[in-house]
C-alpha cells in the first residue's frame, strides 16, 4: 500500500474520531454545559472543551456565561495548538467587547497564538532555525502585544508580554540578517549592505546590529566603496570588537564567493563542492538562545480570570499531544 493510501486513512480515521468524540446532551442547561466544558479544560481535554464552549455561545448567547465562553474559547482553541482559531476567537472577543473588564487578557491570547503559530507542528519536533522563516507571524505578535502594553501598560499580563516582544524584535532583526546574508552568496551586494543598514538604523539594542555593520563592510569591500567600507569597519571595531569577523585582529569577509560550476549548484554542493558553510552569526546563536528561554518561561496553563480562577489544569500526556487530544 502507498504511503499516501496510508496517510489518507490516518487522516478519515482521526477525522471520524474527532466528529464522533462528545456527544452533548440537548437539555442540557447553561450552567451544566459551562461546568463540563471547565471540567475539560481542567482535564486538558480541550477538543471537548471547545465543542463545548461552541454550544453553549449558540445556544445561550444572551446568557450569563456568554461572555466568559467566549474568552475561554479563544483560549481552548490555543491550548488545542489551533492559532488561528484562538486570534478570530480573540479578536471576535475585543469587538464585541472592548470594555470588558478582562480584555486585556484577549489581547493577550492573541499575541500567544501568533507567537506559537510561527513554529508549525514540524518545528515542534525539529530544531528549525527560527531566523530563517518568514517572520509574519512573529511580526503579528509583535504588534500584537505592543497593543497589548500600549493600551493596558498595568495589566498583569504586560511584563510577560514586553519580554517577549525583546524577543521578537530580536528575531526580526536576525532575519534581515540572514536575508542579508543571502545577498552576499549570490553577489548582490548593493542589497546587501542596504539590508545591513536596515538593521543598524532599527533595530539599535539588538545583537544583529553588529551583525549588520559586518554585512557593510564586507558589501562596501566587494563594491570597492573603500570610504563607506572604513566608516563601517571603525564603528564595528569601536563597538563590537569580539565580533567573529573581527576574529585574529583583522577584518574577515564571513560569506565566500559562490563560483561553483552548475554542476555543484544542481547537486546541492554534493558534487565539486569546496565552498565552507558560513560560519553562524552573533544574531541566530542569542535568537535561539533566547527562543530556548522563552519557551521554558511560558507558564504550563494561562487560564482565563474570573471565572476559572483557582483551578489548575492538568499537564497533557504524551499520548496526548501525540494524537491532537482526540483520545484524552
Amino acid at each position: 500500500m502507498q504511503v499516501k493510501h496510508l496517510l489518507l486513512i490516518a487522516t478519515v480515521a482521526l477525522l471520524a474520531a474527532c466528529s464522533s468524540k462528545d456527544v452533548i446532551d440537548e437539555n442540557l442547561s447553561e450552567t451544566e454545559l459551562y461546568q463540563q466544558a471547565q471540567q475539560d479544560l481542567e482535564k486538558g481535554s480541550y477538543t471537548n472543551a471547545v465543542t463545548k464552549l461552541r454550544a453553549l455561545e449558540s445556544r445561550y448567547p444572551f446568557g450569563r456565561h456568554a461572555e466568559q465562553a467566549q474568552l475561554e474559547l479563544a483560549y481552548a482553541y490555543y491550548k488545542n495548538q489551533e492559532p488561528e482559531a484562538a486570534r478570530a476567537a480573540a479578536e471576535r472577543f475585543i469587538r464585541l467587547h472592548p470594555q470588558h473588564p478582562n480584555v486585556d487578557y484577549a489581547y493577550y491570547l492573541k499575541g500567544l497564538a501568533s507567537f506559537e503559530q510561527d513554529r508549525g507542528i514540524l518545528a515542534r519536533f525539529l530544531p528549525l532555525d527560527m531566523t530563517k522563516r518568514d517572520p509574519g507571524a512573529a511580526r503579528d505578535s509583535f504588534n500584537e502585544f505592543a497593543q497589548l502594553t500600549s493600551r493596558f501598560p498595568n495589566s498583569r499580563y504586560a511584563p510577560d508580554a514586553k519580554a517577549r516582544m525583546v524577543y521578537l524584535r530580536n528575531l526580526l532583526a536576525a532575519y534581515e540578517v540572514h536575508v542579508a546574508h543571502y545577498y552576499l552568496r549570490r553577489q548582490a551586494y548593493v542589497a546587501a549592505a542596504n539590508r545591513g543598514r536596515y538593521v543598524v538604523e532599527n533595530f539599535q539594542g539588538t545583537p544583529s546590529v553588529a551583525d549588520g555593520l559586518a554585512i557593510m563592510t564586507e558589501a562596501y569591500q566587494r563594491l570597492g566603496l573603500d570610504d563607506l567600507r572604513r566608516t563601517s569597519l571603525e564603528t564595528l571595531e569601536l563597538n563590537y570588537p569580539q565580533h567573529v569577523s573581527l576574529e585574529g585582529g583583522e577584518f574577515t569577509p564571513l560569506e565566500r564567493v559562490d563560483n561553483r560550476s552548475w554542476l555543484a549548484r544542481a547537486t546541492l554542493g554534493l558534487i565539486e563542492s569546496d565552498v565552507p558553510p558560513p560560519r553562524e552569526s552573533n544574531a541566530n546563536r542569542d535568537v535561539q538562545r533566547q527562543y530556548q528561554q522563552a519557551e521554558q518561561e511560558l507558564p504550563d496553563e494561562i487560564r482565563a480570570p474570573a471565572a476559572v480562577q483557582g483551578t489548575s489544569a492538568a499537564k497533557r500526556s504524551w499520548w496526548s499531544r501525540l494524537t491532537f487530544g482526540l483520545f484524552d
